[in-house]
């Protein structure tokens, strides 16, 4: 009888997130992390912060962050949803709108959190092929009552779509609900909020990680109409009511009221994209369209892993995927010009 307690345990093949390293010597470009600080405004809050106020519980309702996001966004309070960052807010939205014995629906070539989020909560689902060009057919998507997830722009491919394209699949998706991930769609993609006041079953999910800096502090919202986030909002509160920290909670929405700030970094993070992708191009990559902060690109001749691995002797992170379609690309993240410069003198001499 020993050790049946085992067969309770729940095994499950967990999110491999990218590599991390205190190497200060390091050129980190597999995380998607954004390449400048935060706001200035952030670093404010961190000096002015009063550690004594920590005694107490935070704000379980964000209140002055949903506020301040909301006329960001041109919504009302009651249609924003906050979470330790939108990591913790998909997996929040799992839980609530996929309750169907229908499968859900998203690519094949995706965030590869979907599927771990599917297997631990166990909500069926079905993998869609993207096209042969990396792109999501929106016809491909109709189902009954199950419901349907994807980036837009796609990660790790890095292609986005305009407001057409999301409306198909509402459209084709009446009775389901539709999150659309917008984790990177301050990079030059185009966000389908104008679409909120005429689909009800519309969920938009964001975060502060890219384009605002605060990949170390975790924040993540949802959008949408007031009857879903109220649903989001009882699924939370029978978890854990308490998601968001005080100094989070503070450093998050000085970002937000400085957008000049946040308009410079994310224009700053495109420039060097373009100059990086025209770049790869020159040395014979394939470079697929991005509207991210990130490119993915191949090689005709130079495998992607023995790149991958060389980069990495070097001390220079890049992003390899060993899976079906993607095994011989490398995703890239967009660092500072400085940066860019070395993997690409790097990429010179390994090729």
């Amino acid at each position: 009888m020993a050790g049946n307690w085992r067969k309770n345990v729940r095994e499950i093949a967990p999110y491999v997130p990218g590599e991390q390293s205190k190497d200060a010597d390091l050129i980190k470009l597999n995380a998607n992390e954004n390449p400048y600080p935060p706001s200035p405004k952030v670093q404010e809050v961190f000096r002015s912060f009063d550690a004594a106020a920590l005694r107490r519980y935070p704000d379980a309702n964000s209140t002055e962050l949903r506020h301040t996001l909301a006329e960001h966004f041109g919504v009302g309070d009651n249609q924003v949803f906050l979470g330790n960052g939108s990591d913790d807010v998909l997996a929040l939205c799992f839980q609530t709108f996929f309750c169907s014995d229908d499968p859900i629906l998203f690519p094949d070539v995706t965030y590869s959190f979907y599927p771990v989020w599917c297997s631990l909560f166990r909500i069926p689902f079905r993998k869609v092929p993207l096209t042969a060009d990396y792109r999501i057919d929106p016809q491909d998507y109709a189902v009954k009552n199950g419901g349907v997830i994807l980036p837009n722009p796609n990660a790790p491919t890095g292609i986005g779509e305009g407001l057409e394209f999301v409306e198909v699949l509402l459209q084709n998706n009446p009775d389901s609900i539709v999150i659309i991930d917008e984790a990177y769609i301050d990079f030059g993609g185009t966000s389908c909020l104008p679409l909120l006041e005429k689909y009800e079953n519309l969920v938009i999910v964001q975060t502060m990680s890219k384009s605002r800096s605060l990949a170390g502090m975790r924040v993540g919202y949802a959008i949408a109409s007031p009857e879903l986030i109220a649903a989001l909002e009882a699924v939370k509160n029978s978890y854990n009511s308490y998601t968001m920290d005080m100094l989070t909670l503070d450093a998050a929405t000085a970002s937000v009221k400085d957008n000049a700030y946040f308009r410079e970094t994310c224009a700053r993070v495109i420039q060097t994209r373009e100059r990086s992708a025209q770049t790869f191009r020159e040395m014979g990559f394939t470079v697929l369209p991005s509207q991210t902060n990130f490119l993915l690109v191949t090689h005709p001749e130079k495998s992607a892993k023995e790149l991958f691995e060389k980069l990495r002797a070097q001390k220079i992170f890049v992003r390899y995927f060993n899976q079906p379609r993607v095994d011989n690309h490398l995703r890239v993240t967009i660092g500072t010009d400085d940066e860019m410069d070395k993997l690409f003198e790097a990429l010179r001499n390994i090729m």
